[in-house]
């Protein structure tokens, strides 16, 4: 349970002002189709997070248990500093996206989006320090459908409302935490 709860948080948290939740209010903005604007991002999110679940797995199983904790615990304190670089989204050319309807563009911007982020990055980590990948990947999926799913239906409202250098400053000192953890090889946090 625990690599469930932590990769929802952190993900759920490290998704605000993320460019797929920008990405997700420009959608919700342009097409005015919450359902399969939501329904895209799951599918997406979870082929995306699979893939990156079994890199970290087996990243897991190619390293050594003190290479690894090392490679971890620094992957984790880069994620902490990499959450304080604010997000940015490229509006591009939308026309040619329109011939695969809006599940279908939702889809595809989704996961081409996904490749790299940090969110994708903070699942191979998570996904290598827990050995539950099923929990990890359901976690990091729950965790992104937590952050977008509201900025589909309320986009506008919620980036006014919350500040996100405060949302990227709390996710950046639990990614630090983790990476600290991790290099003294604590082994569990609950």
């Amino acid at each position: 349970m625990e690599a469930f709860f932590i990769s929802t948080g952190v993900v759920a948290l490290g998704e605000m002002g993320d460019k797929t939740q920008l990405l997700a209010m420009l959608l919700a903005a342009k097409f005015r189709k919450p359902v399969p604007i939501v329904l895209g991002i799951l599918v997406a999110t979870l082929a995306n997070h699979a893939l990156a679940g079994v890199i970290g797995d087996w990243v897991a199983q190619a390293l050594g248990p003190d290479l690894l904790r090392w490679v971890i615990g620094l992957s984790f304190i880069a994620m902490a500093v990499w959450m304080l670089v604010p997000d940015s989204v490229d509006e591009g050319d939308g026309d040619s996206k329109l011939r695969l309807g809006v599940f279908g563009t939702t889809v595809l911007a989704f996961f081409l989006a996904e490749m790299g982020d940090k969110t994708q990055i903070a699942t191979v980590a998570l996904a290598a320090r827990y050995s539950d990948l099923i929990s990890v990947v359901a976690g990091t999926t729950l965790g992104m459908m937590l952050a977008n799913v509201p900025a589909v239906f309320l986009g506008d409202r919620i980036a006014k409302a919350v500040s996100m250098t405060l949302v990227h400053g709390i996710t950046a000192l639990i990614f630090a935490v983790l990476g600290v953890l991790t290099l003294f090889n604590v082994g569990h946090l609950f």
